[in-house]
Parts: C-alpha cells; sequence; structure tokens
C-alpha cells in the first residue's frame, strides 16, 4: 500500500481515508481476538496492538509491495497493514490448516514470503538480524527492495539491536529500523530499563539518521517513514525511527496490569490514533455515516474471518513435520 503526501507532510484526503480504513481494520480485528481468547477459542497467547494501530499503517504506506517487514509478539497489526488476508490470518490464530502458515505458527509467528512479510517473532528483537539480512540481500541483487524492522522499546537494548545497526550502517543497507515506543517493555516503564530518555540518539552511534515521531498521528508516520523509505532505497543507507506510542491493554491478554495506574491508561486513550485521523477527515468534510461505514465493513470482513476459521479443519497430525527439513539437492 503506497500514498501520496502534500505539502507539510500532510496526507491527501483519498490517502488518509485509506490508512483511516487500515486502521480501523486492525483495531476491529484485534478487538475481535481479544473476545475470542478470553473466551478459549484461540490456542496460547495473544498480544494485541490496539492503540498503536498508526504505526503500522504508515510505515507499511511508505512501503511497495515488494518490500519487506519484520516483526514482533505484537505482529497482527504489522501483518494486516502489510496486506495478509484477514480469513488466513485469523485461520493462523485458531490453528487451521487454512491459515497463513498452515496454523504451525499462531499469533506470534504469522509470516506471508509473497507479501515481503518475513515474520511475527516470539523473541525480543529476533527481527534486527532478518531486516538487515533482507537488506543485504537486496542490495546483493540490486533489486532495490527495502526492510522495516519493528521492535519495541525493550528490544531496544538487546545486544542484536547494537550489532545490526552497526552492521546495516557499515554496509550502508537499505533498512529502517521502527521502534515502537509503547513505554512498557511486558512489564516494565521505558524510564526503569534505560539510560536515556530520547531514544533515537543511540542512532548516532552508528552514523544514522535518528528522528522521534508522534507514533499518534498517521500522518506523521507515514511522512517520516516516507523519507527514511525514500533514503535507504536511493542506497543513503539506513534511518532509526522511533515512535512514540502507548498500548491500552497489558501484555497479553489477560494481563492483570497491577505495574501501571489506569488514569494513566485512560490519558494516553485521549490520545487515540484512529479518533484523531477522524477528527481531521471531519474537519476535511467526511461525514459522520461514511465514517462510521467503514467500521461496519470491517466489522463485517473481521466476522467473515472468524466463520471462515472456525468452518476450517485442523492440520492433520500426518504433516506434522512438514516444512521442518529442507529437500536435499540431487547432486
Amino acid at each position: 500500500m503506497t500514498a501520496s503526501t502534500s505539502r507539510g507532510g500532510l496526507l491527501e484526503t483519498a490517502d488518509l481515508r485509506r490508512l483511516h480504513g487500515t486502521m480501523v481494520r486492525i483495531r476491529v480485528f484485534e478487538e475481535r481476538v481479544q473476545e475470542l481468547f478470553l473466551a478459549r477459542k484461540l490456542p496460547g497467547f495473544v498480544h494485541v496492538y490496539i492503540g498503536e494501530e498508526a504505526v503500522a499503517t504508515g510505515v507499511c504506506a511508505a512501503l511497495e509491495p515488494g518490500d519487506y517487514i519484520t516483526s514482533t509478539h505484537r505482529g497482527h497489526g504489522h501483518a494486516i497493514a502489510k496486506g495478509v488476508d484477514l480469513d488466513r490470518l485469523m485461520a493462523e490464530l485458531y490453528g487451521k490448516e487454512t491459515g497463513v502458515c498452515r496454523g504451525r505458527g499462531g499469533s506470534m509467528h504469522v509470516a506471508d514470503f509473497s507479501l515481503g512479510m518475513l515474520g511475527a517473532n516470539g523473541i525480543v528483537g529476533g527481527g534486527f538480524g532478518i531486516a538487515a539480512g533482507a537488506a543485504l540481500t537486496s542490495t546483493l541483487r540490486g533489486d532495490e527492495r527495502v526492510a522495516a524492522c519493528f521492535f519495541g522499546d525493550g528490544g531496544i537494548n538487546k545486544g542484536t539491536f547494537h550489532e545490526a545497526l552497526n552492521f546495516a550502517s557499515v554496509m550502508q543497507l537499505p533498512v529502517v529500523y521502527v521502534c515502537e515506543n509503547n513505554q512498557f517493555a511486558q512489564f516494565t516503564a521505558r524510564e526503569r530499563t534505560t539510560s536515556v530518555k530520547d531514544l533515537s540518539v543511540r542512532a548516532v552511534g552508528y552514523g544514522m539518521p535518528g528522528r522521534t515521531v508522534d507514533g499518534n498521528d498517521v500522518e506523521a508516520v507515514r511522512a517520516a517513514a516516507g523519507e527514511a523509505v525514500d533514503r535507504a532505497r536511493c542506497g543513503e543507507g539506513p534511518s532509526l525511527l522511533i515512535m512514540e506510542t502507548y498500548r491500552y491493554g497489558g501484555h497479553f491478554v489477560g494481563d492483570m496490569e497491577e505495574y501501571r495506574e489506569k488514569a494513566a491508561v485512560e490519558q494516553h486513550r485521549e490520545r487515540d490514533p484512529i479518533h484523531r485521523t477522524e477528527a481531521v477527515l471531519h474537519a476535511r468534510g467526511v461525514g459522520a455515516g461514511e465514517l462510521a461505514a467503514v467500521w461496519d465493513a470491517a466489522r463485517v470482513a473481521v466476522e467473515h474471518s472468524v466463520e471462515f476459521a472456525e468452518q476450517s479443519p485442523y492440520p492433520d497430525s500426518s504433516t506434522a513435520l512438514d516444512g521442518l527439513f529442507a529437500t536435499p539437492v540431487a547432486e
């Protein structure tokens, strides 16, 4: 999905409407996933993206269809923004054969290589090296693809972060590192684990641009991502973007959230990325009925994905080892 910007980084209304539609689909999907998990219809754990929708939407809007992304354990929003089919995504969460990974990955390991979605990852910071590798592949092939690596403020303190950014900078790789600073690394507030307040200064040590962005403003996200992606595609190397956002729910669905105040959550809800976008659209003449229709369409699509998933078969036990081993190459 691509979008054009007008002067000042503001999106044309038609493009902003499309991004609004993507954010709404993510929100409705995640709210339904939350309900399904609490109803014990989904296996494992789920980590929803509610409140952070503008980041995935704005970044993926700056990418071309053939570009790559790497994701985190909170990856449904990234997958939807990159174009992963809702039916197959929901089926994957159910562990069904029709899932995007044939039910093998589940919530934390969704992937669709055909769309450049190289996978969500249960390992904190697991995408750093994968994104650098994808970008190196693009450089060696000369195909001008860009990789975007999503990670959280907890991941920015992993050793692999420093290794990957140093390597990407040395090799001038076409990769954009996108930190979703949702203020908590699992159950620990960012200020208790990180030595600097502005995380973008980490870029200085690797000789690349670093920028802090309002991650709840989809137009600001799209503009910043567009600059970084264009820079990468032109051979000018990697960038680090810090997206300031907030997750409304706990680390996982069912988290008791004893580590933060409810008042703080409600305060952040006042900066809701979807509501802010709707306010802009309303000011540009988009009526309440049109906006409501977007929500209705998203609910219909998500309910269809639930029906699809529930009617789909589980993988046959005889296929349990499929995909674990590569086929030997004949000499």
